[in-house]
């Protein structure tokens, strides 16, 4: 499995498995829409894709990081939003290989920390993330405000 920085000329690809990470969290599949957002993303340095590479040359897997603060700490954090394996590919050691070049990504930008929030009914990634070391948040709450609702 061979992990790589992905850019525009990947997004194509890239489109397809981010389409189905999308399906898993009950969205209406829209690849098209998709391929916009990650060349988007993409063009305009706002995010961070790694993608697994089979050895027969396809894409199997991706991350996707974006850069932020943590005013606490006053340092830089990296927040890992995506990960997805097509399942084919699952238990290939491609999801550990994704977060492995994450990890490292964090470590070269400096950040205090790597976080991430995963579907509380997704234990086959907790497992993952756990075993790799990462500690459920047990002191804060994630809140909400969706914007395009109606505020009560």
């Amino acid at each position: 499995m061979k992990i790589l920085r992905a850019g525009i000329k990947h997004v194509d690809e890239l489109a397809g498995l981010f389409n189905q990470y999308r399906v898993f969290y009950k969205k209406k599949p829209n690849v098209e829409a998709c391929r916009c957002f990650l060349a988007e993303r993409l063009e305009n340095n706002q995010s961070i894709v790694f993608a697994a590479q089979a050895s027969e040359g396809n894409l199997v897997g991706f991350t996707q990081l974006y850069q932020s603060y943590c005013s606490v700490e006053l340092k830089p954090l990296v927040y890992l939003y995506d990960l997805f394996v097509e399942p084919s590919a699952r238990r290939s050691g491609a999801a550990h290989a994704l977060m492995e070049a994450a990890r490292l990504y964090a470590v070269k930008q400096g950040a205090d920390r790597l976080q991430l929030e995963t579907a509380m009914d997704n234990v086959s990634a907790q497992a993952l993330y756990e075993k790799l070391g990462y500690r459920r948040d047990t002191e804060f709450y994630t809140y909400h405000l969706l914007l395009a609702e109606p505020a009560a």
